[in-house]
Parts: structure tokens; C-alpha cells; sequence
């Protein structure tokens, strides 16, 4: 692998997080005209049509067959509806959150799925390392840092975004296994429609839709829709095909900090000295379990 295949993938990554961390600055200036469900479910609908060009390119460049095509749609359908409910639930709470907490917050707090992750993998018998052990410890004092109220509470959106976090950790883990039987593209579409679909059911029962709104806050769906759910996805699976995958991991956490950066340049979010100090253990949190190993153990136990 060249260097500066290595060095394009880098780039692409680090593009998708910049993308990915703006786009909670977008989703929360959204909600200012609209409200949660019905901003994903408009957002997601334009998620999966910039999506339906790019299968169909790949679908013509893979030579298959209509039946084939079909085939894998019926293939990704099953797993698309299973991934697309852990969807909609992660992205609902997310979504929600953001009404009550800072953008750059909500990203941290998202964040930790990066730490729960191999906890959740203790239940499917994976082992935990060092590496995760001691990423988890950071992150819970940064957690607390970044959210504890004076009165030793959670903050009700950071309560949201970290119930959410479990959701997106599990989503983390359906893809990892469902990815491996279908093809992702169809997978990605199914299970963003999926998320559309429960999320309109929602909003037209609990929210007044107006056209008004929707129009007013044109620019942060297109943004959310477009260039979160289609373009940064793209530029995901393109990087990663020439990145090591802990490399990988590591520049996509990078969105958090984006994040923290977008709220103050767009929304005036300030975190202050204490909020400051705990995205700064919980970034490390998270990039520690990506690293080598710290210390590796012969025969069972820790590795």
C-alpha cells in the first residue's frame, strides 16, 4: 500500500468526521423551525436519495444481473429493517437530546460508543483489553466533567445522548456482522429508509408539520441529509478501503471535536474551563482503545 494512498484515505476520513461533526451543529439549529422527528425524517429521506445514484453506479460497474440485483436488495432488506429500528431509536434520542443540550456536548456524550462498544462484546464472550479498560475509566471522567451538574445530576439532554449512545454501540455491532452478508450500499439505504419511515409516523402523530418550517430550515436538512448521511458515508467507505482500521477509528473520532469546534464558531457554545478539560479526557478515552495494545497477556485473560 503507497503512501499517498494511505495519505488520500487519511484525507477522505478526516473529511467524513469534519462533515459528521458539523452536522450536530446542523441538526440543532434545524430544530429551531422544525421539530426532532420530523427534521430525521426529512433528513434521512434526502440520505437515502443521494444514496439510490451512487448503488446504481456501482450496481452498472459490478456487471450483475437484474436478478442479482434484486437478489442482494431482498438479502439487505432483512438486515436493513432489523439495523434501521436500532437507527431510528439512536438517532430519536440524539435528535431529542440536542433540544437541551449543547451540540458539542451531545457529540462527546454520542461519542462513548467507541468505549462501549467491547464492553457489550463482554456479553458475546469477546475479551476486554487494557486498552478499552483504561479508555472507559478517561471517558467516564470526562463524562462527568462535561455533564455533571453543580447538584450532582445529568443533564436531561445529556441523559438522552447517552441513553443514545448505548442505541448507536448496538447499531455499531449489527453492522459489523450484518456487513459481512450484503452488500453495505443496500444495507445503508434500506435501514436509512426504515428510519425515515418510523420517524414520519412519529412526527405526524405527536408534531405539527408545516411547510414553513421545513422551508426555513432548508439549509441544515440539505446539509444533514445530504452531505452527513450521503457524502460522508461515501467518503467512509472509499477511505477505509486503503486505511488500517484503528487508523481509521481514530480520525473518525476526530467528529467530536469538530463538533465542540462548530458549536462555538456557528452557535456561541462555550463549555468552559471544566466542560473543556472533560471532552479532552473523554477524546482520549476514545482514541485509547484504538491504539496497540498497552500490555498483552500469554494465554487467557487480558489482551
Amino acid at each position: 500500500m503507497g503512501q499517498q494512498s494511505q495519505l488520500k484515505s487519511s484525507l477522505f476520513l478526516l473529511i467524513a468526521a469534519f462533515i459528521w461533526g458539523f452536522a450536530f451543529v446542523a441538526q440543532r439549529q434545524g430544530m429551531e423551525h422544525t421539530g426532532p422527528f420530523t427534521f430525521n425524517a426529512v433528513r434521512f429521506v434526502l440520505g437515502a436519495i443521494s444514496l439510490i445514484p451512487l448503488i446504481w453506479i456501482m450496481d452498472r460497474k459490478s456487471g450483475q444481473t437484474k436478478q442479482q440485483i434484486r437478489t442482494s436488495f431482498r438479502s439487505a432488506s432483512v438486515y436493513g429493517l432489523c439495523t434501521g429500528l436500532i437507527l431510528f431509536a439512536g438517532a430519536s434520542l440524539q435528535q431529542i437530546g440536542l433540544l437541551y443540550t449543547t451540540a458539542g456536548k451531545a457529540a462527546f456524550v454520542t461519542g462513548l460508543y467507541i468505549v462501549i462498544v467491547p464492553f457489550i462484546g463482554l456479553f458475546l464472550k469477546q475479551r476486554l483489553s487494557l486498552n478499552s479498560g483504561i479508555g472507559a475509566v478517561l471517558a467516564v471522567i470526562g463524562l462527568y466533567l462535561l455533564c455533571m451538574t453543580d447538584n450532582m445530576t445529568l443533564g436531561k439532554g445529556d441523559l438522552y445522548e447517552l441513553i443514545g449512545a448505548l442505541f448507536w454501540s448496538a447499531h455499531i455491532l449489527m453492522i459489523d456482522r450484518f456487513s459481512r452478508r450484503t452488500d453495505v450500499l443496500k444495507l445503508s439505504l434500506v435501514q436509512i429508509v426504515t428510519c425515515s419511515l418510523l420517524s414520519f409516523i412519529v412526527a405526524f402523530s405527536t408534531e405539527k408539520i408545516e411547510l414553513s418550517g421545513l422551508y426555513d430550515a432548508i439549509i441544515p436538512l440539505l446539509y444533514g441529509g445530504i452531505c452527513s448521511v450521503g457524502i460522508a458515508y461515501t467518503l467512509q467507505i472509499v477511505g477505509q478501503k486503503n486505511a488500517h482500521p484503528t487508523q481509521a477509528a481514530i480520525i473518525l473520532s476526530l467528529e467530536t471535536v469538530f463538533a465542540a469546534i462548530g458549536g462555538f464558531l456557528l452557535l456561541d457554545e462555550v463549555l468552559g474551563v471544566r466542560g473543556g478539560f472533560g471532552c479532552l479526557f473523554m477524546l482520549v478515552g476514545m482514541i485509547v482503545p484504538q491504539l496497540p495494545p498497552l500490555w498483552r497477556a500469554r494465554g487467557k485473560g487480558i489482551v
